[in-house]
């Protein structure tokens, strides 16, 4: 992919989050109920985040281009690990109440409405909005978020953002403030709503665009001024999770706090995380390669015998024929290939010509398996991609020792409000003795709800 088409793919991604956070103002603008505010709050929140993100990737990208412009080539190592893919799930947040509030329900009545943000490079992700009281023991989130093409050396980060949840909310959503911290970074096609929207969230947010950097690795997402919006969320908790983080099963993490007693969004963490990481990498999922190969076993030195072989997951499958695989019979042979298997190039054989040496220390002798191909193309092919996949098993180190299953994609929810949905409350006249219905809506609200929720929705599955 050139430099243009992934400028004009990053746009419009940027235009796809201008257009959610424009709805989410006029979302904020028409809500009447606290549900409905704390959740289009939640929304702005993250857009913002997302829009934040994906400035600092184009600035990124900007950047490479003008230094490789004047001659500064880009840095390529020569082995790149494979992507794969990352699953969270089961998150649960354990809480600490102190005996009179939990067991006597005595004391001051805690209510907040919280839900957690992820951020892995540029790819942002919300869970569903979770009401918080004395009478929970943990703060469970049922999202599965899925992150695919991750490299091992991601970084996870997990903030968990709560607001008090009281009644008397001021509705009146904020002007986007226009400023002109951009410049022209974004060039004059993008125009000039994209750059307000950039503004508005670096406005609402801490970011630095002097050099045009903002803080590696993560992206404060802003909070939203409770004198504008009423619903103002804060950051509770965070933490990193990365490689070493990854296990089959539920594991705990520590919590690093951000707040104390004395603020009205305050929870009684008990400084841990539970969670469900996993892992899948390409490698173990997906064949590598496949195609002919003349083995010569350790035991039998004068005797070739050819095989279709298939490089997947910590095994070459060898086949007697392509026939057999494809009607799914057992391989005639299977050779263990490993973290520590060694591959190497022979000096060429006047027979067979060179072939490659594979090789593996168990506990009690070295096995060896040797290999060549009926070309010198197939030969080059065929070391690079195994001694590829050795590096892949061994950057994503325990990710690799089994294929870990991942949980399926769960729907969210829908919500049901008591007063009913925001889309029927703005729409739908209200009757006599409900409240003040509001007057003379517009098509353009119409349209506005039915393209924010489609985008929503499109978001998530993205």
């Amino acid at each position: 992919m050139d430099d243009r088409t992934q400028d004009e793919k990053v746009v419009q991604q940027i235009e796809r989050e201008v257009r959610i956070q424009e709805g989410a103002y006029k979302l904020l603008a028409a809500c009447s109920q606290r549900d409905q505010a704390l959740e289009a709050s939640k929304s702005l929140l993250t857009c913002n985040a997302r829009l934040l993100a994906l400035l600092s990737q184009l600035q990124r990208m900007r950047k490479a281009q003008i230094l490789e412009r004047v001659g500064h080539s880009r840095i390529s190592e020569n082995a790149v690990p494979c992507t794969g893919k990352l699953s969270l799930s089961d998150l649960r947040i354990p809480l600490m109440w102190k005996d009179s509030e939990y067991f006597k329900n005595k004391g001051e009545l805690h209510h907040c409405a919280v839900f957690c943000l992820l951020q892995c490079g540029t790819e942002i992700y919300d869970t569903d909005l979770v009401m918080v009281d004395r009478t929970l023991t943990d703060i469970c989130f049922e999202d599965t978020i899925i992150i695919n093409k991750v490299g091992p050396g991601f970084q996870l980060r997990v903030e968990l953002y709560s607001c008090c949840a009281v009644e008397d909310f001021s509705l009146a959503a904020p002007t986007p403030r226009r400023m002109s911290f951009l410049g022209g970074s974004l060039g004059c096609s993008s125009g000039k709503k994209i750059r307000a929207a950039f503004e508005s969230a670096a406005a609402c947010g801490h970011v630095s665009f002097g050099g045009g950097n903002i803080r590696p690795g993560h992206v404060s997402p802003p909070s939203v001024h409770q004198s504008a919006l009423g619903a103002k969320y804060n950051l509770l908790a965070h933490t990193t999770l990365s490689i070493e983080h990854v296990r089959e099963g539920f594991k705990t993490h520590d919590l690093t706090l951000s707040t104390t007693e004395d603020s009205p969004y305050w929870l009684p963490l008990y400084g841990k995380m539970c969670c469900r990481l996993v892992a899948q990498p390409l490698c173990m999922i997906q064949t590598v390669i496949s195609g002919q190969l003349k083995l010569k076993l350790e035991e039998d030195v004068g005797h070739w015998e050819n095989f279709y072989c298939v490089l997947v997951g910590q095994t070459l499958l060898c086949y007697q024929n392509q026939e057999d695989l494809e009607s799914e019979k057992e391989p005639f042979l299977v050779i263990p290939i490993t973290k520590d298997t060694e591959v190497c190039m022979s000096e060429r054989d006047p027979v067979h010509g060179q072939q490659i040496i594979i090789s593996m220390q168990p506990q009690r002798e070295n096995v060896t398996y040797t290999a060549t191909t009926q070309n010198t193309e197939d030969m080059q092919c065929w070391n690079k991609a195994l001694q590829q996949h050795i590096y892949n098993l061994n950057q994503w180190k325990q990710c690799c020792d089994e294929v870990m299953k991942t949980e399926v994609l769960r729907s969210r929810k829908s919500k049901t409000i008591k007063q009913g949905s925001l889309f029927h409350e703005i729409v739908t006249p209200s009757s006599p003795g409900k409240g003040p219905a509001i007057p003379d809506l517009s098509n353009e609200i119409h349209s506005l709800l039915s393209s924010y929720y489609k985008e929503r929705q499109d978001q998530r599955v993205v």
